[in-house]
């Protein structure tokens, strides 16, 4: 008898529009530098879990999270695009290091007026820095958080 290594999925980020990387308007993420993953664009500025897992590290300026998956996949969670000088004052973080977080839980709240005035992209990166070759399951499509986005 064979086994298969299943698959996983992850959830939607926000309730917004979703694009694959290689649209995301900073080279950086756009060429897959970072790993492969997917990202959100025009959304209410909740974001949530995309995975069941860890809290493995907020950035000191509030505008990144990276997620240990249950599974032991490292999950990179970014808010905006050229945030870090922003020093974290549209970022309002919802967890903490090492807590237990569901598929679903709030992780942040983007002040979506805030990154306006200081002309900032508000695009919700997710990427595998370990992961080179996952499949994005919808493209430019309006999603929620019940939608399967990305298998690997």
């Amino acid at each position: 008898m064979l086994f298969f290594k299943s698959k996983k999925v992850l959830k939607a980020v926000a309730n917004g529009q979703v694009i694959p990387l290689e649209e995301v308007k900073d080279e950086v993420f756009s060429s897959k530098m970072m790993g492969d993953g997917f990202a959100i664009t025009n959304h209410d500025g909740n974001v949530y879990s995309p995975i069941e897992g860890t809290i493995e590290s907020i950035f000191p300026t509030s505008h990144a999270i990276t997620i240990e998956s249950k599974s032991g996949e490292k999950l990179l969670v970014h808010m905006g695009l050229d945030t870090v000088e922003l020093k974290g004052s549209p970022f309002s973080i919802k967890v903490k290091k090492g807590q237990s977080i569901k598929t679903g839980m709030l992780l942040a709240v983007m002040d979506l007026s805030k990154l306006r005035q200081a002309q900032k992209d508000a695009t919700i990166v997710v990427v595998f820095p370990e992961i080179a070759d996952g499949k994005l399951l919808k493209k430019n499509e309006i999603v929620t958080l019940e939608d399967n986005l990305f298998k690997f």
